[in-house]
């Protein structure tokens, strides 16, 4: 029997390749790690399609176990709804928590329904985003989906200098603005 099989297995939303790198690094040796896609966040099709192909391309690099790619049109319908009335909000706001408490029900969800044992996010690594509120949402659709959330501060421990070493290395894309059109014209 493989070591790998005796691992618990971790669904991992990945925002982009750049923030996948460290938190993959941190979290391989105690998961069987599943990178999950799902960005109906980013809003312009041109950029989409960058940090798609960059995630692609790492997780080939990396010989991640299966990726999930979630389909990008139904969902940014529903994401628009979701924000529905925030859009004016600044960045970190509340948009921004409905975002990303969209994004990670839908991870969580798809968690529960394809037997994960936990579900994460790389959102943490970014010294932009605030981990404390991304833990708190992870750990609230913990307990609605009755499925265990990977609470994390991937930044920690040079985690984002890690993040930042890894994609200069591998030439990945790295973006400048989280991906939504609010958060571009803050800029």
């Amino acid at each position: 029997m493989k070591i790998e099989n005796l691992k618990l297995k971790l669904l991992l939303h990945s925002c982009c390749a750049p923030c996948l790198t460290s938190s993959y690094a941190q979290t391989i040796t105690d998961f069987l790690v599943v990178p999950f896609w799902f960005n109906p966040n980013i809003e312009d099709k041109i950029e989409y399609k960058k940090r798609l192909n960059s995630f692609k391309s790492y997780t080939e690099t990396i010989q991640a176990n299966n990726i999930i790619i979630n389909d990008y049109k139904i969902n940014n319908s529903k994401w628009h709804e979701e924000i529905s009335g925030l859009e004016n909000e600044p960045e970190g706001g509340k948009r921004c928590q409905m975002c990303i408490r969209f994004r990670l029900e839908k991870t969580a969800n798809y968690a529960k329904k394809n037997n994960f044992e936990f579900f994460g996010t790389t959102l943490t690594v970014s010294p932009r985003k605030n981990a404390e509120m991304i833990n708190k949402i992870g750990q609230e659709l913990s307990q609605k989906y009755k499925i265990d959330f990977l609470t994390a501060d991937f930044k920690k421990n040079n985690g984002f200098l890690h993040s930042t070493e890894l994609s200069k290395k591998c030439n990945l894309y790295r973006q400048n603005y989280c991906g939504c059109s609010y958060s571009y014209h803050v800029l």
